[in-house]
């Protein structure tokens, strides 16, 4: 029991520093573009992590990636995202009215 209280405090602790408040972000600030920049980071990362083990590989990914089809798509998602997103924007902005007229009553 007391080592599992001990990893708790040891796992907020750590996490309370390495995820300062200063750079989160509450969902009503969040930019329409967070959605498409997690997928694309990802995505970096991998190709740079492909391209330290060998270069070929990485070469086939980037040809790929740069291919008529995989753009086609990489493009719908970037419509559909930004769909999503502004449908995401005017629940949030119900929810905040509702909230300031209906709970708080002001």
């Amino acid at each position: 029991m007391l080592q599992s209280r001990a990893l708790v405090i040891a796992l907020i602790l750590l996490l309370s520093t390495t995820l300062p408040e200063v750079q989160s972000k509450s969902i009503f600030e969040r930019d329409r573009r967070d959605l498409l920049a997690i997928p694309e980071a990802i995505v970096s990362y991998c190709y740079e992590a492909f391209n330290k083990v060998s270069p070929k590989v990485s070469q086939f990914l980037l040809d790929t990636v740069q291919s008529p089809t995989v753009i086609a798509a990489r493009q719908r998602i970037a419509k559909e995202a930004t769909k999503v997103s502004i449908m995401l924007e005017q629940l949030i902005e119900k929810i905040k009215n509702m909230w300031y007229t209906r709970i708080l009553g002001y």
